[in-house]
Parts: structure tokens; C-alpha cells; sequence
């Protein structure tokens, strides 16, 4: 099979795609033939090395969410039937034509979702989703909402907006129309964002932060209860000013939940599609933080 691997850790060049053995499915555990896969900042710091907890043996697969068919069972398994299309997360090989996975946490594509569209709601579905409940954002709060135009931002806001918040999103200016879309009140990153959120006549009573940098620091200016302001991208501010570093973790349930929205057409997430040979491409994409919704890479 074909996979992107890295033989030393740096800059999007060190990928490469390379021939490996065809995986073959263990006990419980089914393979998939990959049709598309997310790229997320979690494969840029993985690839750059600063994921010191994650043993890279090299050449090093990389890839954390996959969309694709069920092709073959291990041992003890009794579905998803073979054929199926699935969806789902995975461990540093979701970017390959083959990869395993357990059973039990595939998630049935719906069939109004063609892949690309189904591999990028993986990780972002399950980000937003868990970050919103441990924060507890529901009707009659004013969640601010740092990075809102991208992936995780992008369903947050409209999540959130769905559970009876306001959402304010921070972003660039190019994006606020894209904001306002998605049901946001936008304001300008940067220094004048207190001063902007504030006159918007609007109490915040709850943050998420998807960018780092200020925005913690930002939030609790505005008068928001630091034990309700998560981050999920800087755990150093987190600890700095007493506020959660938002770890809701992988949930094959949510993740169903958001993708049954998406069948429906109740949330949306614009992709960027790239092809399997350009993942250098679209790793410089995510890099760059520019940018609305999700990066992806079509088999």
C-alpha cells in the first residue's frame, strides 16, 4: 500500500510517500481502504517533533482521521459488515491506502456525505463537540469563541448556536462574512479585541480558545470566570491564569452525533481538498492558520 511517512523530523518536505507492507486486521479490529483523510495541527507538531510523548519510529506513518470502505474483519468481529462506509479516528497511519482499526469505534457514513466531506468532520466534531459540553455552553450564554473560522471553530459556533447560545467569534476580517453565515457576531483578532467585544453590548460568560496566544488572557479581561474558559491549543496560558486545558477526548458516540447534523444539512464544513501525493501542500496550509473550515486529503 501506499502511505506518507517522514524519515526525521522538520518542514512539510520531509514527507514523502512510500511503499509499506498491506496492514492486516487483529483480533477485533477491521481494516479499512482509506478514500480520504483529515490533516489537523496535531500532524504539523508531530511532524515537527514537538509531540514529545509520541514515540515516532521511523519511516514514520502520520494521520489521525480517516473516511473509507471496511474490506476485511479480524478475528472475533461480526461487523460492520464488509463493504460498509465508515468514518473515523485513528493513530499516526490515517494517512495510507490501507490502516486497522478497532471495530467497536467506526462510525457508519451516512450516505449523504461522500468521503471528503465525512473525513473532515472527525476530529472537529469531536473537539467542538466535547470542548462545548465540559464548558457547559447552553441557552442564555455568550460564548466567545477565539479562531472561530476554523475546523473546530467552525462547528463550535454552530453547535453552540444550536444549544441557545450567542456566539462571538474572533477572526480575520476575509472571514467575517463566513462568521456571520454561520450564525457568529465576528470581531478582529488582536489588540482591539476587548475593546470590540465590549462594544457589542454583550456579557461573555464563557470562552473557547482554538488560537493561543492573548486569547485567555483576552477573555478574562472581559470579565469571564477563568473555570469557564478552555483552550485547546495552550495549556501553558491554561495554567498561567487558572483556566481548563479542554481534553474532552475521542467519542465515537459524539462524533455520530455531529455527523447525523451534517447528513442533515443542520451543520456545514467547507473543505479544502487536496490530492494524497500533495499532503506537503496541505500540511503548509494548516501550518499557515489561515484559511476557513478543513484541510483534506482525497485518495
Amino acid at each position: 500500500m501506499r502511505a506518507t511517512v517522514f524519515d526525521r523530523f522538520g518542514p512539510s518536505d520531509v514527507l514523502r510517500v512510500a511503499e509499506l507492507p498491506d496492514p492486516v486486521p487483529g483480533p477485533g479490529q477491521v481494516r479499512i481502504r482509506v478514500q480520504a483523510a483529515g490533516v489537523q495541527p496535531f500532524d504539523v507538531a508531530v511532524r515537527r517533533g514537538q509531540m514529545p510523548w509520541v514515540n515516532a519510529v521511523f519511516p514514520q506513518q502520520i494521520g489521525q482521521e480517516y473516511a473509507g470502505v471496511v474490506d476485511r474483519w479480524g478475528e472475533g468481529v461480526t461487523g460492520p459488515a464488509i463493504g460498509t462506509e465508515v468514518l473515523g479516528s485513528t493513530m499516526l497511519n490515517g494517512c495510507a491506502e490501507l490502516l486497522v482499526v478497532d471495530a467497536a469505534n467506526v462510525v457508519v457514513k451516512p450516505p449523504e456525505l461522500d468521503f471528503p466531506a465525512a473525513a473532515a468532520l472527525v476530529a472537529a466534531a469531536q473537539t467542538a463537540s466535547g470542548a462545548l459540553a465540559e464548558l457547559k455552553v447552553g441557552a442564555g450564554d455568550v460564548l466567545l469563541l477565539h479562531a472561530a473560522a476554523g475546523s473546530v471553530g467552525t462547528l463550535a459556533t454552530q453547535l453552540a448556536r444550536r444549544a441557545g447560545a450567542v456566539v462571538i467569534g474572533t477572526a480575520s476580517p476575509a472571514n467575517h462574512d463566513y462568521l456571520r453565515e454561520l450564525g457568529a457576531v465576528p470581531v478582529a483578532y488582536g489588540d482591539g479585541l476587548v475593546e470590540a467585544v465590549r462594544g457589542l453590548g454583550h456579557r461573555v460568560s464563557v470562552a473557547l480558545d482554538a488560537a493561543g496566544g492573548d486569547a485567555i488572557a483576552q477573555s478574562i479581561a472581559l470579565g469571564v470566570d477563568p473555570r469557564r474558559i478552555g483552550t485547546i491549543v495552550d495549556d501553558a496560558a491554561a495554567e498561567r491564569h487558572g483556566a481548563r486545558s479542554v481534553r474532552a477526548g475521542r467519542s465515537p458516540a459524539r462524533l455520530a452525533e455531529v455527523v447525523a447534523l451534517a447528513a442533515e444539512g443542520d451543520v456545514v464544513m467547507p473543505l479544502r481538498v487536496f490530492a494524497f501525493e500533495e499532503v506537503a501542500a496541505a500540511h503548509e496550509t494548516v501550518e499557515s492558520r489561515h484559511g476557513r473550515g478543513k484541510v483534506v486529503l482525497a485518495m
